[in-house]
Order: structure tokens, then C-alpha cells, then sequence
């Protein structure tokens, strides 16, 4: 397996990667947030992007209308490609954009001071998770000190136990099984994932 949690893979990967989409299309993510969006408190809630990479998930969300928008990477390559990728699209550049490992958020400044209404990431946790459970719980546990009251995470993994830990600050809940594309009518469904995420009280 690739070294997914390891800072130099990103490097080399961003250094002539411009636009990859892990799992499944932004387009995709999108209707399955809607719900979620929805309830948000407006246009200047603020949404916390976890791991966005070369996604145009957060261009999805500013053409939704959310201006408010906090992309973090591991990789500062995808910081340029981000900002060049909403500059592209908008003519202008407007969300910030944070180097910073997702598994240690409480000492970023710029995100600890924050409160997120909305936290999004798309198989990040699963890159994460290559570097054990505890990074993952590590991350975890920085949202949940991230999130604004009432705030929700949401999160597209391939495995059907990403969340299994029974450390983690959470309730879990399946809210769609995302089948994947088959090469043939007979291979077998496989699908992925998409968590909702919230909060457990008094932790």
C-alpha cells in the first residue's frame, strides 16, 4: 500500500497530479451534503475541508454559495493547486487555504480558534488510517474540539468499519452505501461509504 499518511508521497504525487477525485465525484458528494447545507445558518457558516488534495469539492461548495470555506493539506503543493483551481473558476480567490496535518488540528492556530458548523473530508480519513487507529482517533478528536454546536462531520470512506473505535467522540451513522463501478455485470457489489458524524455529549 502506498504510503498515504506520509507527507512525501503528497509531494511527489501533487508535483504533476492537477485534478484527481477520490472514491467518488464531488459532483456525487454534493446531493448527499445537500440535506446537511440546508441546515447550516447561512451563506457565512463556516465549513472546515479536510484533506481536500486536487478535489474540486470546495469549488462545489463556493458555487453553492458558502463563502466561509477552510481547506486544509498535509502537501503545500495542493495549496497552490487549490487556490489556482478557485481562481479559474471564480476569477478570484476568497477561501483560505491551511498547510496542516489533520491529525493534530488543536495546534493550528487558524482552525483552533474556530468553530466549524460543517466539517467535510473525502477518504482522507482513509489515508490517515495508514498510519494506525490512534492517527485516526487523533483526527477525530481534533474535529470534535473543532465543531460548532449542533456542528456535523462528514466523511466518505471505502471501509465499512473506518469508525469502528470505540474511543472515538462520535455516533456514527451510515447515511448512504455509494456502490462502486463494475468492470462486469457479474463482479460483486462494492460499495462506499458516507458518514455522518456527530458529536457524543459531555466528552
Amino acid at each position: 500500500m502506498p504510503d498515504f499518511d506520509k507527507q512525501s508521497y503528497w509531494h511527489q504525487r501533487f508535483e504533476s497530479e492537477t485534478a484527481f477525485e477520490w472514491l467518488i465525484p464531488s459532483s456525487t458528494f454534493m446531493p448527499l451534503l445537500e440535506a446537511f447545507l440546508n441546515k447550516l445558518p447561512g451563506s457565512d457558516a463556516r465549513i472546515l475541508h479536510l484533506g481536500f488534495g486536487t478535489s474540486d469539492l470546495q469549488v462545489q461548495l463556493r458555487t453553492r454559495g458558502f463563502v466561509n470555506i477552510t481547506n486544509v493539506d498535509y502537501e503545500p503543493l495542493a495549496i497552490e493547486r487549490g487556490r489556482h483551481l478557485e481562481m479559474t473558476a471564480f476569477g478570484d480567490v476568497t477561501m483560505q487555504y491551511i498547510t496542516a496535518d489533520a491529525t493534530n488540528l488543536a495546534s493550528v492556530p487558524e482552525i483552533s480558534s474556530q468553530r466549524y458548523h460543517l466539517v467535510v473530508d473525502k477518504s482522507t480519513a482513509d489515508a490517515i488510517s495508514c498510519a494506525g487507529d490512534d492517527a485516526v482517533l487523533a483526527m477525530a478528536q481534533g474535529i470534535h474540539q473543532s465543531l460548532a454546536d449542533d456542528g456535523v462531520w462528514i466523511s466518505v470512506s471505502y471501509s465499512a468499519f473506518r469508525y469502528d473505535n470505540p474511543q472515538l467522540p462520535f455516533d456514527v451513522e451510515v447515511i448512504a452505501n455509494i456502490p462502486t463501478a463494475k468492470a462486469r455485470a457479474t463482479d460483486p457489489d462494492i460499495y462506499h461509504y458516507c458518514y455522518l458524524l456527530r458529536p457524543k455529549p459531555n466528552v
